[in-house]
C-alpha cells in the first residue's frame, strides 16, 4: 500500500513561518513585490507555486511575467528557506506521528511518500530538520515544484511508486492530509483520502473524506483496518 502523506498540518505544525518567509523573500527579490503589503490569499493546502501566483496577480504582475520567472521564484524560495529555517525542527512534529512512521516502515507491504504543495527542496529540509526525512526516499512523492495544480500531484507520485512504466494502482494508495485541498486532489486522481484535524482548518471542512481521525492514534488504526482488508 502506498501512503502518500502531506507535511505542514499533517505531520508538523509549527514549522511554515520560516517557509511564507522564504516565499516572501523570493517574490521581493524576483519580482519586486513587497507580499506582506499585499491583501492575504489563503494558503492551506495550495502548491508554492500557486500561493507565489496568487500574491503576484493581486499584486498587479502579469500572467506572462509570472510564467517567464516561475523557475527564478522556486530556487530564490528554496535557497532562503535554507537559510531562515531553525535548524532543529523536532519540536514541531505533531504528537504521535514519529511512532506511526516508525510504524508504517516495519510493514513490509507499505510504501511511504509525500504528496505536498511545499516545493521539493522545501520539503526535504524541512523533513530532515524535523527528524524524519529518512522515512521518505528521495526519487518518490509529488511536489509543488513538479506542477502547480496539486490536482496533478498524486498520479505523479503514483507513476513514481510503480515499475516497468505502470503506475501504483489507485486501489492500493492512499493520501493523508488535513485540508480540503488534500481531499479534492486525492478524489480527482481516484484515490482514499484519510483526513487529521491537526491543520488549520474546522474540522467541519473535512466531510467530504473518507474517513476523518483526531490524530496519529486513530489514524494508525484506520491504516491497519486497510492493510488487513487488502491482503
Amino acid at each position: 500500500m502506498l501512503l502518500l502523506f502531506d507535511i505542514d498540518g499533517t505531520l508538523l505544525r509549527g514549522a511554515a513561518e520560516a517557509h511564507r518567509d522564504a516565499i516572501y523573500a523570493a517574490l521581493h527579490a524576483v519580482h519586486g513585490v513587497d507580499a506582506a503589503r499585499v491583501p492575504s490569499v489563503a494558503t492551506a493546502g495550495r502548491t508554492d507555486g500557486e500561493i507565489a501566483r496568487a500574491i503576484l496577480l493581486v499584486a498587479g504582475v502579469s500572467a506572462t511575467a509570472i510564467d517567464e520567472r516561475a523557475d527564478d521564484v522556486r530556487a530564490e524560495c528554496c535557497r532562503a528557506y535554507a537559510e531562515l529555517s531553525q535548524a532543529d525542527l523536532s519540536h514541531t512534529v505533531l504528537p504521535g506521528n514519529r511512532e506511526l512512521l516508525q510504524w508504517c516502515t516495519a510493514q513490509p507491504a507499505v510504501k511511504l511518500a509525500l504528496v505536498t504543495g511545499n516545493y521539493e527542496p522545501v520539503a526535504r529540509i524541512k523533513l530532515t530538520r524535523a527528524g524524519l526525512g529518512h522515512f521518505f526516499p528521495a526519487g518518490q512523492g509529488g511536489f509543488g515544484s513538479d506542477c502547480e495544480d496539486r490536482a496533478a500531484l498524486p498520479p505523479i507520485a503514483r507513476r513514481r511508486a510503480g515499475s516497468d512504466g505502470i503506475s501504483y494502482p489507485r486501489a492500493r494508495t492512499i493520501v493523508i492530509g488535513d485540508t480540503p485541498r488534500d481531499i479534492a486532489c486525492a478524489h480527482a486522481d481516484g484515490l482514499r483520502c484519510l483526513a487529521v484535524t491537526t491543520g488549520p482548518v474546522d474540522p467541519a471542512e473535512l466531510v467530504a473524506a473518507d474517513h476523518v481521525v483526531d490524530d496519529a492514534g486513530e489514524l494508525r488504526a484506520l491504516l491497519q483496518d486497510a492493510l488487513h482488508a487488502s491482503r
